[in-house]
């Protein structure tokens, strides 16, 4: 075996060294029975951080202008608080928070259900300790929404 071909599996990583041995891992959501692309498919990382980061914007924003009259040390500490409860609030009741609904995302039950109340608290907290969320599965499904059983979809 050459050298190069040893070094490319390894930067590439065990999937793709995998995928040319033959193993096939289907697309993302195939084990979920989501479809491959549009409307129900998996929501691309990409989206999903975008709508994060819109949702935190938001959340400072609103920190800024009615808790922290004007202070944005205190805007910053506030805001966390701030992102948990409207995300609490708005995946309890409409399964999308305010940048979720900007990017066209929604989160729901694996089963195509909506996310309870209860399961939109504990998504959110486990949310908020940022470690669940940054590790994920094949499907890139977070801890948090393995743990209630959701998954984010495109709309």
């Amino acid at each position: 075996m050459d050298n190069r071909e040893v070094i490319g599996s390894w930067l590439s990583g065990p999937r793709a060294a995998a995928e040319k041995m033959g193993a096939d891992f289907g697309y993302r959501g195939e084990r979920l029975g989501l479809p491959k692309d549009g409307p129900g498919s998996i929501a691309s990382v990409g989206r999903r951080v975008a709508a994060l980061f819109i949702d935190w914007v938001l959340s400072v924003l609103i920190a800024y202008g009615l808790i922290a009259h004007r202070d944005l040390h205190q805007a910053n500490n506030w805001a966390l608080v701030v992102f948990a409860v409207v995300s609490v609030i708005s995946l309890g009741l409409v399964g999308s928070t305010p940048g979720k609904m900007i990017m066209r995302l929604r989160v729901v039950q694996v089963d195509g259900g909506r996310l309870t109340p209860v399961g939109a608290a504990l998504r959110t907290l486990l949310l908020v300790l940022v470690v669940p969320a940054v590790v994920f599965d094949r499907d890139s499904r977070g801890l948090h929404d393995r743990a209630v059983k959701a998954v984010q979809v495109r709309i």
